[in-house]
């Protein structure tokens, strides 16, 4: 007669991918939640800071809800909702096209170019806070690993963010003006 427990029987998997995938899905959730956490001071989610960073990269351009979509690290199911928000806080100012009424331009306004200001040196604190257990070669190795598993496609789903800037293709720096503090978009 087995005499493990309920947490013993929880820890077993069908597989060493299932253990992995399970793994990863909470670490990722773990880290965005940590990550969240530090945003929460300056009353932003993440895919609103996201927003803004794209946006910040976008500079007097603006950009228009389907480009800024296209550019989010996860989709967003409403993004004119998320705009309406940052619009509130005064983030953001939103016009209409001169030449196609539909469509409407995104830009940045000074407060949201300030608050992300705020946020940059925290921002690129945190994944040398959120991985200080890992070597400097572990999270290379974690790196190209997640990269190598994000190959597999079978439903032709979107391709997942440029892992090097297209005209260089190297990696982006954390510290490049282009990249982005965790890579939370291409701007």
């Amino acid at each position: 007669m087995s005499t493990s427990s309920g947490t013993e029987q929880a820890l077993r998997f069908s597989s060493p991918q299932e253990e992995a995938l399970l793994t990863l899905m909470r670490s990722a959730d773990y880290l965005h939640r940590a990550f969240q956490q530090r945003l929460k001071p300056f009353g932003l989610t993440t895919a609103q800071y996201n927003v803004l960073r794209i946006l910040r990269g976008a500079q007097r351009n603006g950009l228009t809800c389907s480009a800024i979509g296209r550019m989010m690290i996860t989709p967003e199911p409403d993004i004119t909702r998320l705009l309406a928000r940052l619009k509130t806080h005064k983030f953001v100012r939103q016009q209409r096209d001169r030449q196609d009424r539909r469509v409407v331009w995104t830009h940045i306004t000074p407060q949201g170019l300030q608050v992300l200001e705020s946020l940059d040196e925290i921002v690129n604190q945190a994944p040398r806070e959120l991985l200080k257990e890992l070597t400097c070669t572990e999270v290379g190795e974690l790196t190209r690993l997640l990269r190598k598993a994000q190959v597999w496609n079978p439903q032709g789903e979107a391709a997942p963010v440029p892992i090097s800037t297209p005209s260089t293709g190297k990696p982006p720096s954390l510290r490049s003006a282009r990249s982005g503090p965790l890579g939370l978009h291409p701007e």
